[in-house]
């Protein structure tokens, strides 16, 4: 005779089958948890955090317009935006894991140096900030030497603007601390309203073009930018003399904003200002799946997200690929690998 049911009824009475059914609920939870997209490419579901900038810049735009691709494109994936002070800030909560991605400029990358900096990533490079000295039309400011005696916005404190700005005056000659000019620690958000009031004389702006903020601004008074262009070669130097890692790349550069990019300005014609690189950033442990299907959605949602962020029509996958000061992320090797021609 069998003794097959004998042993079942031992098995249930060990509790052997309860154990059996608890491994394959757990099993399907870790299922749930790392899902395989319709290409094949595994990477955990949840929720990632993404640190944007300030309300009235590109960053928070492009952060807007790219979460909801992000969660139609990546099955349980949940992009939750995190809104900072810009690349500086941005930086150092990725590193210290509050989020998973982030935006930043190379010149921001090259002068972060807190502990464990070498951990950042990059995914791509995305498209140009380009440095903005906002006046109004009528102010006797035609150069940043004009800056002398004036007050001056220059950025939040942990803001890309800032370092910018500050290196600005440096290679001009001018120097608040010496009493040169006065600044303050104005970002996109207020900055244009105190010009507006004439509380300011000036302010400093690096972002995408066009930044709502300056567009807004230019629809209430009239304005103009300042050049910069010039500048570009000092403001390289500096940057590599005062960064080892900005020592062997180019930093920043002389471009023209068009006059397309604030029809509102007065006079309205181009101006040669500096241009420098963003980078959209993450770090060596956030999971390779997710960063090679988060790769696929920048690259992918260019022309989508650039009807308003024009800026992201400048994303191209020939030149996403050059994110120095930092090395790709694996999973962002592994992309651009895979559909290479």
């Amino acid at each position: 005779m069998s003794t097959t049911p004998g042993i079942l009824r031992h098995a249930l009475r060990s509790g052997l089958v309860r154990g059996v059914t608890a491994l394959v609920v757990l099993a399907a939870a870790a299922l749930s948890w790392w899902l395989a997209t319709p290409d094949g490419v595994s990477c955990p579901a949840g929720t990632f955090g993404m640190a944007t900038g300030s309300a009235g810049g590109v960053y928070a735009l492009y952060g807007q317009l790219l979460k909801p691709v992000v969660q139609r494109e990546i099955p349980g994936v949940t992009l939750r935006l995190d809104p900072t002070a810009g690349g500086p800030e941005n930086l150092q909560r990725i590193l210290a894991g509050q989020d998973d991605f982030g935006i930043a400029t190379a010149d921001a990358v090259a002068h972060f140096t807190s502990p464990g900096a070498g951990r950042l990533r990059a995914l791509g490079r995305l498209y140009d900030d380009y440095v903005q000295l906002v006046v109004p039309t009528d102010s006797p400011i035609h150069s940043v030497a004009d800056l002398r005696g004036r007050t001056v916005a220059v950025g939040q404190a942990d803001s890309g603007v800032a370092l910018i700005a500050e290196r600005v005056l440096q290679v001009s000659g001018l120097d608040p601390a010496r009493g040169d000019l006065t600044t303050v620690p104005l970002g996109i958000d207020d900055a244009p309203t105190q010009l507006r009031d004439g509380r300011i004389d000036a302010f400093f702006w690096s972002g995408g073009l066009p930044s709502s903020a300056v567009t807004t601004l230019s629809r209430q008074m009239k304005v103009r930018l300042v050049p910069l262009g010039q500048l570009a070669t000092a403001m390289d130097t500096l940057a590599g003399d005062q960064d080892p890692a900005a020592r062997d790349i180019q930093v920043y550069r002389s471009s023209t904003m068009p006059t397309s990019a604030y029809p509102g300005m007065s006079p309205d014609e181009a101006v040669q200002t500096l241009a420098v690189a963003n980078l959209m950033v993450t770090r060596d442990d956030v999971p390779a799946g997710l960063v090679e299907r988060m790769t696929g959605v920048l690259i992918d949602s260019r022309d989508a997200i650039g009807v308003q962020v024009h800026p992201a029509q400048m994303v191209d996958i020939r030149s996403a690929i050059y994110t120095d000061p930092l090395p790709l992320a694996e999973g962002a090797r592994r992309y651009y690998v895979s559909v290479k021609p």
